[in-house]
């Protein structure tokens, strides 16, 4: 009894120290937080692109006087942070990079900047929060390095490029940082991160143990038909026709043949390419789309009768299709043990009612490559704004958020980087 009232009690001194000794820190880095973010998202970077985003926060660390490394998978910057006295390896990640998007919103900071993205002219817009994620990192990181002396081990801090996938032909996000080292030397116990979400309450975090986002798959089929003259059909194969057929066969997968009640799939068609003139029966299609899953044997369900029902519904309509498939991400898998000894922080900084547990969402993210490797914890952070009864949707040229949100994001970072360390 007495030696569990001893470790109750340094536990309770070392969280209390977090809590109520980085007031002052918290009120100073706040400002610093929203100006890195507006710059951010002022000057947008796509995948494997974010040079100067890269340069901002390296140069950022480094003022901090941590170990920086720079280039890790292409454009990666990885910061290292240590403590007075040795002991575990924290990792805590932010993804820099921003989507092909024209923003629509009305801001003093609004992104003005053009790109050629796959052979089409487009805007670049930070639409799903990166650039919030990367000022919350950087601010974690001036804080707990007033602190170093506090901390009984060693931050790796990584600020990680192409989240929404490499450009085609190229290799990048996590699965580079990982193939690259990036949870190794000094090897990494646990990983954190978070995502802001602009349909949660500011102040709120969201949680869900275990399977929490989805595996995505990538996949493209190619149709191939027979070219003829619009007015003639009956002289030609119409591959428009058979995709058709194809993306209407697809949805019966799910709605008639996937154990819906056990979890979540979805099959959605994202881009369809076919025809040069109104008045020709082209002689290919290509369609690209994403399979979305929770659970691996439906995943493998799913393909396999997406091979067998492409090929066969092309067949009937005399042509033929093929399918190819490309891993995206892996389930976004929160580690119990880690999730159980982290949610008192949690509840501690935010308040136990405005930390929520919630459902798997179809969504992927990335960080789930970290976590097949390593235990790791990914929760979502309120940023919707004040007085909104219904968000922008990220992805959107909507997007937005309310700043206000991003301390909390600091101070969960910070907090869960000393009681894991600590206790």
């Amino acid at each position: 009894m007495c030696r569990l009232l001893i470790v109750f009690i340094l536990f309770s001194t070392i969280f209390s120290y977090g809590q109520h000794h980085l007031t002052d820190d918290y009120e100073s880095i706040e400002d610093k937080v929203i100006t890195w973010r507006r710059h951010f998202h002022e000057h947008p970077e796509l995948s494997n692109r974010e040079y100067k985003t890269a340069e901002v926060i390296a140069n950022h660390l480094e003022s901090l006087g941590l170990e920086v490394k720079t280039n890790v998978a292409h454009t990666g910057v990885v910061g290292i942070l240590k403590g007075k006295r040795d002991g575990k390896v924290i990792a805590l990640r932010a993804d820099i990079d921003a989507l092909p998007v024209t923003e629509r919103n009305d801001l003093p900071f609004k992104s003005k900047v053009k790109t050629t993205f796959l052979d089409k002219e487009t805007g670049v817009m930070h639409a799903c929060g990166h650039d919030a994620h990367t000022s919350i990192l950087m601010g974690v990181a001036e804080v707990l390095s007033k602190h170093k002396d506090k901390l009984n081990g060693t931050v790796k801090f990584i600020f990680q490029p192409a989240e929404e996938g490499p450009p085609p032909g190229e290799a990048g996000g996590a699965k580079l940082m990982i193939k690259e080292g990036v949870l190794k030397n000094p090897d990494v116990d646990a990983i954190f991160g978070l995502h802001i979400r602009s349909g949660v309450d500011v102040g709120q975090i969201h949680y869900k143990p275990g399977g929490a986002m989805a595996a995505v798959e990538r996949f493209t089929i190619n149709v191939k038909g027979k070219q003829t003259h619009g007015s003639e059909p009956w002289l030609g194969v119409d591959p428009i026709l058979i995709a058709a057929k194809i993306i209407d066969g697809l949805q019966t997968i799910i709605s008639r043949e996937s154990e819906l009640t056990n979890e979540a799939a979805v099959i959605s068609i994202g881009k369809i390419t076919s025809g040069v003139r109104f008045n020709i029966i082209p002689e290919s299609a290509e369609l690209i789309g994403t399979i979305r899953t929770l659970d691996p044997k439906m995943k493998t369900h799913i393909i396999k009768r997406m091979e067998a029902m492409v090929s066969t519904i092309a067949k009937a309509y005399g042509g033929e299709a093929s399918t190819t498939f490309e891993n995206f991400t892996a389930v976004t898998y929160n580690n119990h043990q880690l999730v159980s000894m982290m949610l008192p922080t949690l509840e501690k900084v935010a308040g136990k009612d405005s930390v929520v547990q919630i459902k798997a969402e179809t969504i992927g993210e990335d960080f789930s490559y970290y976590q097949e490797h390593i235990p790791g914890f990914y929760f979502y952070l309120g940023g919707k704004p004040k007085n909104t009864l219904k968000a922008p949707l990220h992805h959107t040229p909507d997007f937005l958020i309310d700043e206000s949100g991003l301390i909390l994001g600091v101070k969960a970072l910070t907090q869960i980087t000393f009681d894991f360390l600590n206790n």
